[in-house]
């Protein structure tokens, strides 16, 4: 029997073998990146899943299967080296697992134009944050014994579990700074400690696309096949490569990427 895939009302055959690999190299490299820097692979699989021409709630649905692969992965690999910090990274699913849900029932309400500001704004944020973060952090530290730097840590959370649901991206982006300038943890720490928060976030994200019937499923499987893979591999290398190269093209093509979704939104205006 033929599998088909529907994207933007083209049937693509699935039994070309070139839309197989293809999923499951985007999902490698995700899995390999989000790893390594704890911001989840989500944030490279969307705006791919945008230019192919799926729906936003098809997009966020679809990408965090990816992510919950990462994720699981990610946890496995840095679970024997003893790197994640359980207690802390429960308590901060907790707050961010209402807002998971909420993210993916807004995914279902937002027209593609603004879909693809907003996370054009996120990437930018991200970039931004990836390029400079060493100057970003450094002497940022924030006590929190100070009621509003609580209220920040807690409404930040909440936060973020909405930006997962609602793009698919995971909320790394956001929990990894909040550890590292909030809490002090050092980087070594949040970025196993995010994915292991992002494994709890997006899977409950996840069973609310699923209930609402928003994943497309056989790019989902392939994708999350990738992105477990690279996953394992992204844990390995993170202790060899430099973070700070990788920080900076990443921040670039995140950028460059939401550039990209700005000038595609104007010209379908």
């Amino acid at each position: 029997m033929t599998i088909v895939l529907e994207i933007t009302g083209i049937r693509l055959d699935l039994q070309d073998f070139l839309l197989f690999p293809f999923f499951i190299l985007v999902g490698l490299l995700a899995g390999i990146l989000g790893s390594m820097i704890g911001v989840g692979g989500g944030i490279i699989i969307s705006p791919v899943l945008i230019f192919l021409g799926l729906s936003p709630p098809q997009v966020a649905s679809t990408s965090l299967f990816a992510v919950s692969s990462t994720s699981i992965s990610s946890t496995l690999a840095y679970s024997k080296s003893k790197k994640i910090q359980y207690m802390l990274g429960i308590k901060m699913a907790l707050l961010s697992i209402p807002g998971a849900i909420i993210g993916s029932f807004f995914s279902v309400g937002i027209d593609p134009g603004s879909f693809k500001i907003l996370l054009a704004i996120v990437l930018i944020g991200t970039g931004i944050y990836l390029i400079y973060k060493k100057s970003i952090l450094a002497g940022n530290s924030l006590s929190f014994q100070n009621l509003w730097v609580r209220i920040l840590f807690f409404s930040s959370t909440f936060v973020a579990g909405i930006i997962s649901s609602l793009f698919g991206i995971g909320g790394g982006v956001v929990f990894v700074p909040l550890m590292i300038m909030i809490l002090g943890l050092t980087m070594y720490l949040a970025a196993p400690t995010s994915q292991f928060i992002l494994m709890i976030t997006s899977l409950v994200g996840l069973s609310t696309h699923i209930i609402l019937g928003n994943p497309q499923y056989v790019p989902a499987i392939l994708l999350s096949i990738g992105a477990f893979a690279g996953a394992q591999i992204g844990s390995r290398l993170s202790t060899k490569l430099s973070e700070q190269k990788l920080r900076l093209l990443l921040g670039i093509t995140f950028i460059g990427i939401a550039l990209r979704l700005i000038l595609d939104f104007y010209q379908n205006a």
